[in-house]
């Protein structure tokens, strides 16, 4: 027995009401697994995410987590899990943005739990969240050059001269 029920009917609610609002030819949803998940362009994802809180009582952000996609046109994205504890519904909001100009609209106004989930896709992803009031490495030292969840950082440490390669079958 699946750990939740899924309620097709709350989910065309969903998006009912996302479409009514933002128009439908501007949000795409999908269902992954178990999980309505919604794309979202990135001008609208605050507005989205903003009106899935107030208005549709999706008042807890359990995540958001940053994605990298080489190669393609928009390369960097950052996905924000979402749960309406009252009615025991969970969806996701993804929405995608180029690698060359990595900015999205801070979260923190609407849940200050964000504040340290923005802080780590930064840190990991070099992803900008404009507003953040306190966007500063977490994890990694505050010069570290690089974004190391990113799919082109280097597996290992070409600068290194202590490793024996002849352990590593090389």
């Amino acid at each position: 027995m699946p750990a939740f029920k899924i309620n097709t009917e709350r989910d065309q609610l969903t998006v009912d009401r996302l479409a009514e609002r933002f128009g439908a030819d501007s949000l795409t949803h999908e269902r992954l697994y178990d999980t309505l998940c919604f794309t979202v362009p990135r001008e609208k994802v605050h507005d989205v995410l903003a009106f899935l809180r107030d208005e549709l009582d999706f008042h807890f952000l359990t995540s958001l987590c940053g994605m990298h996609f080489p190669g393609e046109e928009l390369e960097l994205g950052t996905v924000y899990f979402l749960h309406n504890m009252r009615l025991g519904h969970r969806i996701r909001v993804k929405t995608r943005i180029p690698i060359k100009e990595p900015k999205l609209p801070t979260v923190t106004d609407l849940w200050p739990t964000a504040n340290w989930m923005e802080r780590e896709t930064w840190d990991f992803f070099g992803i900008q969240f404009t507003g953040h009031p306190n966007l500063k490495r977490i994890l990694n030292m505050e010069d570290f050059p690089a974004f190391p969840l990113r799919k082109d950082y280097p597996l290992e440490d070409p600068t290194r001269e202590d490793k024996d390669n002849t352990f590593f079958g090389r």
